[in-house]
Formats: structure tokens, sequence, C-alpha cells
């Protein structure tokens, strides 16, 4: 089989190099997209009764990835959100093929024409300013590992950052001095945001005497927290408080609940939504709108403000004035 139309050498290029060095995508994004080619090519494999390293170019056709779409929603139960993941990695290997590929501008060109699957957009889950408290006094602050969990829940609500956006944060990154930190966030952009004194004493007191190249938030082995780590804690300090705040139960706790709750609290106190957006490190304002939609105090002073108010008493019918009646009489 010719090197152009096995489809191994393909994926191997397109995720070594093209996703690398030519897109330079995150970690997690390449990531996701080798997921993809690894549920994939079994698929394909076991469908066409081929063992992966003899499948072609042509060999994932439409019908095939259409088919292997459906399996991702019944078969491993996966939602519409995750479906469509999957298609924009297999438009991507396409795109990727066709362009330096001509004989397979046709596959490519069908294989790209499959649709992406509309879904109904769920509620943006968010906390309200009790239950974001009632996280933030659970750590024991007594203990060293108490209060790194208590900084990184703090730094969490300030900034809004994501869990992979905490976990990578490093020492040099802080500018304490100045109460900001320079996060660096989706598509390698990086953000001023501003910090609370609080969480400048926090993050102060936990940074001392450290290397500007080290991580700033450790776990209890002292080693850098990755995302599934900082997942962890957050859904760990929500069923510790459950108990106290009983609401917490009907919702589900993430770092980017707490990013979500970051950004309608910020709405809810006046703040301007294009300053919440680059808060946050939206890339459009779009999507930052979403977050006014949440912001039912908000919604509730706009409400006030176009509320009716009771007016002058009506006026009697000119029929029901006696005066009136008896004037136009004695014309």
């Amino acid at each position: 089989m010719r090197e152009t139309t096995a489809l191994g050498p393909w994926i191997r290029r397109f995720l070594l190099e093209h996703l690398v060095s030519e897109r330079n995508l995150a970690a997690n994004t390449r990531r996701s997209y080798r997921d993809t080619m690894c549920q994939l090519l079994p698929y394909v494999s076991a469908r066409l009764h081929k063992t992966v390293d003899r499948l072609a170019v042509v060999d994932v056709s439409s019908k095939l990835v259409r088919e292997f779409l459906g399996d991702v929603e019944t078969s491993r139960g996966c939602g519409i959100a995750t479906r469509n993941q999957r298609l924009a990695a297999i438009h991507a290997l396409a795109r990727f093929i066709g362009e330096h590929s001509p004989e397979h501008i046709a596959w490519c060109a069908q294989v790209r024409c499959i649709p992406y699957k509309k879904g109904t957009h769920a509620t943006v889950p968010y906390l309200d300013k009790a239950e974001i408290d009632a996280l933030l006094a659970c750590p024991n602050r007594r203990t060293a590992q108490g209060r790194r969990e208590y900084a990184l829940l703090l730094f969490l609500y300030n900034t809004g950052a994501r869990a992979s956006e905490a976990s990578e944060l490093t020492i040099a990154d802080l500018h304490l001095d100045h109460s900001s930190v320079n996060i660096l966030g989706k598509g390698r952009k990086r953000r001023q945001c501003p910090l609370w004194p609080a969480t400048v004493g926090e993050l102060r007191a936990l940074v001392v005497d450290r290397s500007p190249q080290e991580h700033v938030f450790l776990n209890r082995c002292e080693q850098p927290m990755t995302r599934f780590g900082v997942h962890a804690l957050v859904e760990r300090t929500a069923m510790k408080v459950q108990s106290t705040m009983p609401t917490l139960a009907t919702k589900r706790v993430s770092p980017h609940s707490i990013r979500h709750s970051t950004a309608t609290h910020l709405l809810s106190s006046g703040v301007e939504i294009n300053t919440v957006r680059a808060w946050l490190g939206h890339a459009s304002l779009e999507t930052t709108n979403v977050y006014a939609e949440l912001d039912l105090e908000g919604k509730a002073r706009a409400l006030a403000k176009c509320e009716v108010t009771d007016g002058p008493t009506p006026t009697k019918r000119w029929r029901a004035d006696a005066d009136v009646m008896q004037f136009l009489r004695s014309l």
C-alpha cells in the first residue's frame, strides 16, 4: 500500500507535525484529537475486518464516520457536545489530508460534509454568593494543607480561572506588588487579572522563598497540581459542605461552575460586560453574554426601572358629567 493511500502515516503526521508545529494547539486539544483517533480506528477496523495498520484513507468513509458518531452517542452514552467534538477532530484530519493529497480531495469533501448536530443548550451552572462563601469556609486554615486549599479556591473565585489555567500557573506569573496575575488561557492568549488584597495575602504566603519557575499550587506530596487534582479538590470540598449548605447537593460543583459564578457575581455587582469578557479571557462577547442571561438581580433592576407606576386618576367619561350635559342642552 502506497504511503499516500495508507491511513497510518497521515494520522502520524497529523498528530505529531500538523497539530504541534503548524497549528501549535494546546496540549489538551491535542489529547482530545488523539483520543478521537483512538476510538475511530478500532471502530473502522472492526467494521471492515481489517487490522488498523492496513487501513487506507478511503476506508474511513463518510458512511462509517456517521455510524461511528452514532455509536459515540448510543454505546458510549456521550452527549451531543462530545459527538460534535469527535466530528471536529475528524474534520480537521480530513482537511489536512485533502490539503496535502489532491487525490483525496473528493474523500475530504464527503467527510467534511457531515454536519454538526444541534442540541439544546443547558443552563450554565453557577453558585450563589452564600454557596461560594460556604466552599471558602470549608478548608481548615490552621493546617498547611488547608491553607493551600483555601488559596486555590479563593484564586479560582477571584480570577474565574479554568482548572488547567490554575494548574499551569507559575510563581513568575504572579505580580503581587501590583495585585495582578498573568494567566495563560485558551489559544495561548495571556490576560491580566486583578487580585483582591485577600488573594494577594494568601498567595504571598504560599510562594514565599520559592523559585519563580515553580508551579504555584502544589498537592500534599509537594508536586504540581494537575487539572484533575483541581477538579477533585473542588468536588471534595462541595461534598463536605453539603450538610451545612444543602442546595449544593442539587448542583454540579466544579472549577468551571466557580468560573461561571465569578462572571455572574461580577455582572450582578455592576461590572460592565466587556470588563467581564476581558476578566475571563473570552475571545467573543457572545460567550460572555450567556452570563447576562443568568444575572437575575440585573434583570430585576432593569424591570424596576421600566415598571409602570400608578398615574393620575382617570377622568370621568363626559357623559357622566352632569354640568357638561346641561351645557350641551342649553346650546
